[in-house]
């Protein structure tokens, strides 16, 4: 799943919380448990209300019509202002909180807020070593890519709030090349390969009508405002106003501060090294660290989640080779990785009717899905959720396939986005993995039930945890080959490569991040391309995503070991007790958690269910 970047900034930073933090309620004599947890309650909701209004962008991505002409402040006085925020934040749950007897719920609510926060302390120092720019999900992705999917415009007043959002993008590139600027300061320059990708994303933004006249087409903004005013229910003169707005707004406000990116990326890709790790960085090691700490929510170190990727990539190589055996396919595995990668029948043609047929196949593939969650769920999302290709001015830097959350107010269904731009990187036999991780029961089952848990308290609503999210995704693709899907030996060995994949990550981020390894991008290329049927173009888009978000791929497969050393012990406790929908309503009950607090969640199921 890949929400795009650092929109969320403080209410959803709480992505991975360190199994250091371990809670400090102290149980002693106060007031009773069931008043003390509303109070906590209280308390959360005052304090989420009071983060939520310093995101306009969370708001929308919400379905919130509340401050829809506004960006998010993002510069660094707004983030110090932050940070000092959190602290006391802090210091005043631990002292109006910290030796309080609650309900259960409120004891789960103290932990998770109290990890919310440290784990804010604890990144704040390292801000300026990741980069605002970049080819998987920068600044120059998010503004049009936010615009044209999250504004909606069903009214004057929010066309309106549109173009206001238009005339404050140049006070927002400012903001980014801000923090670029503060980054370099600080020995933090991306690697010179993620300046072109950022380069062509902002000259597409560029390309087109009302910028350039002798091109022919619309630029990617005024084809989405232009078409949402026409579709507006109000007089040709009040549309033709709202039009010439938008045109003043793209020329005079959005073309310069685009330019003005361009020029300051330019400046820094001539300054940029070929060095990719995060081991380049001041205090890399410390840095790399902290970003695994984060993505993972375990304390594991880079050598231990090296060396577990390393087996798991010989077990999966050893089950790929029964499915060689079951189709009959005679060579070795670099053989049969390069069948499939070659092999026309795994592969839709590269053209419009290819591209629809496999939007249609997906759409398939989840709605049979669909029809079969209640044999291992108890509760399902009410959220809709529809199939999209990635929009052209975005899909050569993009990834494969991704989810956007659906709305939590306004009705916008979940998307389910897949990249159509090279066909020969969307392989036939994945399509069943990849949309049951990121559509169902995968990650839109996940997220659209937490969001729609009224009883808990917000900001556990919408929290998103790394591991816990990419490894629920991983653990669908596995538990639909328990269901029975795959029929096909090749969907199952695109189960496994799926598998495979996540695998060959835990080896090769770390490898390019750790002090000890250095490994180069070729290096990083070189073992996806020996150990994967990926295809050339995959292999070298994910490298560079590795590359720009350490630790961010490591989470998936350490979060699905975890839901199955989990699901295993509580197998082996209850015997003729367990049922998986009731393991799968403990898991997703709660909403997201850290893989050390979800541990403790399985173990009060175990404990209830053997109880009874």
């Amino acid at each position: 799943m890949n929400d795009p970047l650092s929109r969320r900034r403080f209410l959803s930073l709480s992505t991975a919380l360190s199994a250091v933090a371990a809670s400090r309620v102290t149980w002693g004599a106060g007031e009773d448990p069931l008043p003390a947890t509303a109070r906590l309650n209280g308390w959360l909701e005052a304090r989420y209300d009071f983060w939520l209004a310093r995101s306009p962008m969370e708001q929308a991505y919400l379905g919130l019509k509340t401050n829809a002409d506004k960006w998010d402040d993002i510069s660094e006085a707004h983030q110090h202002d932050d940070a000092d925020r959190v602290q006391k934040e802090l210091a005043d749950l631990r002292e109006n909180f910290g030796t309080t007897l609650f309900l259960p719920a409120g004891h789960l609510s103290y932990r998770l807020y109290e990890y919310r926060c440290e784990r804010l302390i604890a990144d704040f120092p390292w801000r300026h070593h990741g980069y605002p720019v970049n080819q998987l999900e920068g600044w120059q992705q998010e503004i049009p890519s936010f615009l044209m999917n999250i504004h909606h415009v069903e009214n004057v007043d929010e066309a309106q709030a549109y173009i206001a959002r238009l005339n404050g993008i140049g006070v927002l590139v400012d903001q980014v090349i801000e923090q670029m600027q503060l980054g370099e300061k600080a020995g933090v320059l991306a690697p010179k390969f993620a300046y072109a990708n950022v380069l062509r994303d902002c000259r597409n933004v560029l390309t087109g009508a009302p910028f350039d006249a002798g091109l022919k087409g619309d630029s990617p903004l005024w084809a989405d405002i232009g078409g949402k005013i026409d579709h507006l229910a109000i007089d040709a003169a009040a549309k033709q106003a709202l039009r010439a707005n938008a045109v003043q707004a793209l020329v005079t406000v959005v073309r310069p501060a685009f330019q003005k990116l361009i020029a300051r990326c330019a400046d820094q890709e001539s300054r940029a090294g070929t060095d990719d790790g995060a081991w380049k960085h001041p205090d890399g090691a410390a840095y790399y660290a902290n970003r695994l700490a984060f993505h993972t929510t375990t304390d594991m170190s880079a050598g231990a989640i090296h060396d577990f990727g390393l087996s798991e990539v010989e077990r999966i190589h050893g089950e790929i080779r029964a499915i060689m055996r079951k189709v009959g396919f005679n060579g070795d595995l670099a053989a049969f990785f390069a069948f499939v990668k070659t092999d026309p029948q795994f592969y839709f043609p590269q053209t419009a009717e290819g591209k629809a047929a496999y939007i249609a196949r997906s759409e398939e593939i989840i709605a049979a899905m669909r029809a079969r969650l209640d044999d291992v769920f108890l509760r399902k999302p009410h959220a809709s959720l529809v199939v999209k290709p990635v929009e052209a001015f975005r899909e050569q830097s993009s990834t494969s396939a991704f989810y956007q959350s659906a709305g939590a107010f306004d009705g916008r269904p979940g998307t389910y986005y897949v990249n159509t731009y090279d066909m020969k990187a969307m392989s036939k036999y994945e399509m069943e993995s990849l949309a049951y991780h990121e559509a169902i029961p995968g990650h839109h089952m996940q997220i659209a039930i937490s969001q729609e848990m009224e009883d808990l308290p917000r900001f556990r609503r919408f929290a998103s945890y790394n591991a816990y999210a990419e490894g629920w995704g991983l653990y669908c693709e596995y538990l639909a080959k328990e269901m029975g899907f795959y029929e096909d030996p090749y969907s199952d060995f695109g189960r496994l490569s799926s598998e495979l994949w996540r695998a060959c990550r835990l080896v090769v981020d770390t490898g390019i991040h750790m002090d000890e390894k250095r490994w180069t991008r070729q290096q990083a290329v070189d073992y996806l391309t020996a150990n994967t049927p990926n295809s050339q173009g995959d292999i070298a888009n994910s490298v560079e995503r590795y590359i720009v978000d350490p630790g961010q791929a490591t989470a998936y497969k350490i979060g699905m070991a975890k839901i199955l050393e989990l699901r295993e012990g509580a197998k082996a406790t209850l015997g003729p007790k367990f049922d998986v929908r009731g393991f799968h309503n403990a898991v997703l009950s709660n909403g997201a958690v850290p893989l050390t607090i979800l541990a403790d969640i399985v173990d009060a199921w175990v404990k209830e269910t053997a109880a009874t």
